[in-house]
């Protein structure tokens, strides 16, 4: 194993001072390490480790390594493996300080076993299923030698036309701030330093999810104190867990580009926060400020980024050029360098590379024989989680689960679709080891009936958007027709499905279409899609729809169409094993939504916790003169938290424990939930809390606990919940942090519209 020795070191630069030598810090202490180190640095070597270099044919490999050696790069992203990673810290351990390098990677819902999206985790409400996830994601990357993901993305979204919705955990900042937090202790584990754990880089911050008109990239303009009450919150909550770093956004916050804004990265996140850790650009972003019209060009882009506090300029092209013209020409501060470089140490000290260069690397001898080895996969937890993660959101009639006896079609172009199973930024997942719906349908039948299979559409019609999800991948296209005609298709599925006894539609997107850069202005299924299931429909047959997306999609037509809709977003590698495991019944649906689903888009944004209005609508009144749509009728499609199951649960007695809370006491909540139905089941119990009467209006309704509880068929239990001054705090127009004495209201229900409610007043 090769070790990392810094001794006193003399050396001549022809471009550098002599540098003196010096006795090296005990590695145990962690800041007199890095500051000595600092001092026998460079200034080329300092600007090195503000370097993270993509892999990828701007900058080959062998170039890579011979820049590594020189001291000129910190880190890279997208090598993803021991072989391609361990003759560039080979490199870095030929150079003069030996300063090891991290590799990173975006290891967002799994790196080899793919999980289901982060939009479907959210929909368990389940957080040992979740950081069981992202435990196994962690294991598995620093098995391939990555030191650090940029994840958990926990940016709140209410605007399911942004493609990104896909990538977190939804429009709730209470729920998505508790996933971050156990996301966070999930990838670092015991600590960043162990050798199965990777350090989390939490991510975009900030306010992201907010573009403006769900467009990528867009931007921002947001009041400081929606902000702070509730864009804000999961990114504190990730660093209050722990999180290494930060991935800075690419949107601009009230007209400043978060990555030139020394209020976010100085003054909230490093000053009021207290974060120590490390803040990385997003790709190319230092360079976009040119764009965003912020900075004149290259030179000016590099100073504006470094005084706002980016460490690490990802994708570099200008800190490495521009830093030492800025640093000689007094535009810039030594101690600018300096605090990034520092960031930058203090990282990898903490990865626990210093100590060991080769600690998730490893012996060439101990690789795996085959990378891509069935056996390095979890499948049987893959499963498991993305059981949890399906949302059940109609079953007319008990049509499902289905008979294993029943004669099955299967139709839609989703049925067979191994890559879009794993959804967008699938790691290091291959869609030839990913189970598709037909495959678990298969296993799940065996020889007990028949499955018929006709394909019946293709993903959309509009050769336009197939152009555009097939355009990066250059390879082998993603999206693939069946190049016979349309006709042809939907009468092949209606075929099928007038000898069948019941009908499952595998419909929605390809997972091209929720990804970066996929925003949609309509989120109907694709039209070709929707002609199928109106044929499928016409069939008289009981209609099944397994939806796979990761948005929410405007399905009011579908949901009168089908008899039973089960929303499985995309869910991973064992995604097809679990879908059939809940279409048959042997395993009951627990998901609830983590976000609405508007009836059109014409209702966004439609998130349930909006705030209380002057004129609001009251149905089963007239609506002229309130807030509402006269053309179609007000509120979502399907609300927060909802989901159903096979079974059925009732909440009685709900009963609060005093009718008065003062500043310093506990009042308890309680319910009883009762599994009302002939089948064991989970629920989600969920509390929310309004302000009736405030400094400034407040929303109608704020999710502040949950709890997911098992009853088997007949059982009943009683929920309680504690309410404490901490839960009625909010941000008011100066921006603190407090409660206000008043009226609250107390609601408890199964979803975030049907609820029971009690009253108290905080004293």
């Amino acid at each position: 194993m090769k070790k990392l020795c810094l001794l006193g070191l003399f050396v001549s630069l022809a471009s550098h001072t002599v540098l003196a030598a010096t006795t090296p810090a005990p590695i145990e202490n962690k800041d007199a390490f890095i500051s000595n180190l600092m001092k026998q640095m460079t200034l080329d070597e300092k600007i090195g480790q503000l370097r993270l270099i993509s892999i990828g044919p701007e900058m080959p490999r062998e170039m890579i390594r011979k820049e590594i050696a020189a001291g000129n790069i910190g880190g890279t992203f997208n090598s993803i493996t021991r072989s391609e990673n361990r003759p560039m810290q080979d490199a870095a351990m030929r150079s003069r300080l030996k300063i090891p390098m991290f590799f990173a990677y975006d290891v967002i819902h799994g790196h080899r076993t793919i999980f289901p999206i982060p939009l479907a985790l959210a929909s368990s409400w389940d957080m040992d299923a979740i950081g069981r996830s992202g435990r196994i994601a962690a294991q598995e990357a620093a098995a391939d030698s990555l030191d650090i993901t940029f994840a958990p993305m926990v940016d709140i979204s209410r605007d399911p036309r942004w493609g990104r919705t896909s990538e977190g955990f939804g429009e709730d900042t209470y729920l998505v701030s508790r996933i971050a937090g156990v996301m966070v202790k999930a990838f670092q584990g015991t600590g960043a330093n162990a050798a199965d754990s990777i350090m989390a880089s939490v991510k975009h911050f900030a306010l992201y999810g907010a573009v403006e008109g769900g467009r990528d990239y867009n931007v921002v303009d947001m009041s400081p104190v929606k902000m702070y009450q509730d864009y804000l919150p999961p990114y504190r909550a990730a660093i209050d867990a722990g999180a290494g770093g930060v991935m800075v956004a690419l949107n601009s916050i009230n007209g400043v580009p978060a990555t030139a804004n020394t209020w976010l990265m100085n003054d909230l996140l490093r000053k009021e926060w207290g974060f120590k850790g490390l803040a990385v650009s997003d790709h190319g972003a230092i360079f976009e400020l040119i764009k965003h019209g912020v900075a004149r060009d290259g030179r000016e882009a590099a100073k504006l980024a470094i005084k706002a506090g980016i460490d690490m300029s990802m994708n570099d092209t200008l800190y490495g050029k521009e830093l030492p013209g800025l640093l000689k020409a007094g535009e810039i501060e030594q101690k600018d360098i300096d605090n990034a470089v520092r960031e930058v140490l203090a990282a990898k000290y903490d990865m626990g590379l210093f100590k060991d260069p080769y600690l998730r690397i490893g012996k060439a001898e101990d690789d795996p024989a085959d990378t891509y080895a069935e056996s390095r996969l979890h499948r049987a937890e893959a499963r498991d989680v993305a059981r949890r993660s399906l949302v059940l959101l109609k079953n007319q009639g008990d049509t499902l689960p289905l008979k294993k006896t029943a004669k099955i079609a299967l139709v839609g172009p989703l049925a067979k679709a191994p890559i879009d199973m794993m959804g967008s930024w699938a790691a290091a997942g291959r869609p030839a080891q990913s189970v598709t719906l037909f495959d678990g349908m298969t296993h799940a039948l065996g020889a007990q009936s028949t499955l018929i299979y006709a394909r019946g559409a293709n993903i959309t019609d509009d050769k336009k958007i197939l152009d555009y999800l097939n355009f990066l991948n250059f390879d082998a296209p993603e999206v693939v027709d069946d190049p016979r005609p349309a006709n042809v298709l939907i009468d092949e599925a209606v075929k099928a499905a007038k000898d069948a006894d019941v009908v499952v539609a595998a419909v929605g997107e390809s997972r091209g279409m929720s990804h970066e850069s996929s925003s949609r202005t309509d989120l109907n299924i694709p039209g070709n899609q929707r002609e199928l299931i109106r044929a499928l429909k016409a069939t008289g047959k009981p209609l099944v729809l397994v939806l796979m997306n990761g948005r929410p999609l405007s399905i009011l037509e579908e949901k009168e169409q089908a008899d039973a809709i089960l929303e499985t977003w995309f869910s991973g590698t064992e995604g097809g094993n679990a879908i059939a495991d809940v279409l048959f019944g042997d395993y009951n649906p627990s998901g609830k939504l983590p976000i609405t689903v508007p009836r059109s888009v014409g209702q966004i944004p439609t998130y349930y916790n909006h705030l209380s209005i002057g004129r609001p609508f009251t149905p089963g009144k007239p609506g002229n003169y309130t807030s509402q749509y006269f053309e179609d009728t007000t509120g979502p499609l399907f609300p927060f938290g909802y989901g159903l199951s096979y079974t059925q649960f009732s909440l009685t007695d709900m009963a609060l424990s005093s009718t008065t809370l003062n500043k310093t006491g506990k009042l308890d909540a309680s319910v009883v939930v009762k599994n009302t139905g002939k089948r064991d089941g989970e629920t989600v119990v969920q509390l929310y809390i309004q302000d009736v009467t405030g400094s400034m209006i407040r929303p109608v309704k704020e999710l502040k606990n949950f709890q997911k509880v098992l009853l088997k068929a007949g059982e009943q239990k009683v929920v309680h919940f504690t309410i404490t001054e901490d839960d009625l705090k909010f941000y008011n127009a100066q921006l603190k942090y407090a409660a206000e004495p008043g009226k609250f209201n107390v609601e408890i229900g199964l979803d975030s519209q049907d609820v029971t409610q009690q009253s108290f007043e905080l004293l």
